[in-house]
């Protein structure tokens, strides 16, 4: 049996640093695809409509996406069987091989449609990455916890995310002060890339001195057979579509939020490449500090409660919202409308990992996570970028704020009826709560 994290210290910094910070290069890499691609558009796509071009970036954007279930599949399968660490190595080592991919990418006038190929491949390799980092991560986080910190400890699973869409738009600003657009349309926009592919080797030798959960080595006794299949998954059917469904609004405001909401701000808004950048940034800040606070107070609270906060405001509040942030113009009005829709995506993100990881049983919790995640974030976030863009194109852009609110009031419907997670047993160390644990699960 292999060590593992001991029950009598639970929760160390160095599990928790290990578990969450992959994803701050992972999602750097993802992060900053979609915010320079209003510089690199034209460089795998013939000139003309830039609106086309972003809508060829965005489609290879949203293809990324479907090979997160591929990636959920295969490495939350590998989580189960070869264990939380095995899993969280092999993810950050893919994406490192995605970034150097597109760091090297040769140009449309360079070979023609040959390098929009290499970006295709790239970012199917982000995709399986991420598909299986976000479920090995969020079951390390869940499981290495102490059952009345768990919501905190996993939310820094989107503190670490966040921070890495942070170092790509502060990365992003500095350019744009000190490059010309002519230089960062020709060869800036490659930079990012680099620095995400030396960050992976730093990450990648980080996570090779991680120490196994617990859970997971108690779990080893169990027949290999019986870890990480489809067929024990699908004795749990229940609760792989309640993953989707409490994901489904969740991930579309998610990304309309983050990764679209710089384009939105300068497509629509009109503000400045600059200053769209700049309320990202900002915006971005503010939601990051907020995560382990909502993560904290949901271990007091319980999860549904701030689930369903999010739930009620995004169905109600994401068309206003939209609204006015399109008749903005300046600075000030744009940021404050960012930061209160992020606000309310907090209700989601700082719990949603943990809450998924609770659901399921050891033996198949990186599976259960990740299939049923993957699968909604495929349909619904990865497409929300290319549906909002074919929204405007078609000059019914407000048709794209409806479509987040009826996606949200459907996860709403869920939260409302789901049972309650913060006192699921997960290990033989949380079994002092077991009289809570047991009742809240039944």
């Amino acid at each position: 049996m292999t060590s593992a994290i001991p029950s009598t210290s639970r929760t160390p910094w160095k599990a928790v640093v290990g578990g969450s910070i992959g994803n701050l290069v992972e999602w750097y890499d993802w992060f900053v695809y979609a915010s320079f691609a209003t510089y690199f558009a034209g460089a795998f796509f013939p000139h003309g409509n830039p609106t086309a071009q972003l809508l060829n970036t965005a489609g290879i954007f949203a293809v990324g996406f479907f090979m997160r279930p591929v990636g959920g599949w295969l490495l939350g399968r590998y989580a189960d069987r070869r264990g939380r660490k095995a899993a969280l190595t092999l993810t950050v080592t893919l994406m490192s091989v995605s970034a150097v991919l597109i760091t090297v990418a040769p140009t449309y006038e360079q070979v023609g449609y040959a390098g929009a190929g290499v970006l295709l491949v790239a970012r199917l390799l982000q995709g399986l990455s991420v598909g299986g980092e976000y479920a090995a991560s969020a079951t390390y986080l869940t499981e290495a916890s102490a059952p009345g910190r768990r919501g905190f400890v996993a939310s820094f699973q989107y503190v670490s995310m966040t921070l890495g869409q942070l170092i790509g738009l502060g990365l992003q600003i500095v350019l744009q002060h000190t490059m010309s657009s002519a230089d960062l349309h020709a060869y800036g926009w490659r930079i990012p890339f680099v620095v995400g592919s030396v960050g992976a080797a730093v990450i990648f030798w980080l996570r090779r001195n991680l120490v196994e959960t617990e859970a997971y080595t108690e779990a080893e006794t169990d027949s290999p057979a019986e870890r990480g299949t489809l067929r024990r998954l699908l004795q749990h059917k229940r609760e792989f579509a309640l993953v989707m469904a409490l994901t489904m609004g969740g991930t579309v405001a998610y990304y309309t939020y983050t990764t679209y909401l710089t384009k939105y701000l300068s497509n629509t808004v009109g503000l400045s490449k600059n200053d769209a950048a700049l309320v990202s940034f900002c915006a971005l800040t503010v939601f990051m500090l907020l995560q382990p606070l909502a993560g904290a107070l949901s271990d007091r609270i319980g999860r549904r409660p701030l689930l369903v906060a999010f739930g009620i405001g995004a169905t109600f509040g994401t068309v206003p919202l939209m609204t006015t942030l399109s008749h903005t113009g300046g600075f000030g009005g744009a940021l404050l409308l960012a930061v209160a829709a992020l606000v309310i995506v907090t209700g989601y993100t700082s719990i949603n990992a943990v809450v998924k990881a609770e659901l399921f049983p050891t033996q198949i919790r990186a599976l259960g996570v990740a299939l049923p995640y993957a699968l909604a974030t495929a349909l619904f976030g990865g497409t929300a970028e290319y549906v909002a863009l074919w929204f405007k194109d078609a000059g019914h852009e407000s048709g794209y704020y409806w479509y987040v609110s009826g996606l949200a009031a459907v996860s709403l419907a869920v939260y409302l009826t789901m049972r309650e997670t913060r006192s699921t047993e997960l290990s033989a160390a949380d079994q002092p709560a077991a009289g809570v644990g047991a009742t809240v699960a039944a």
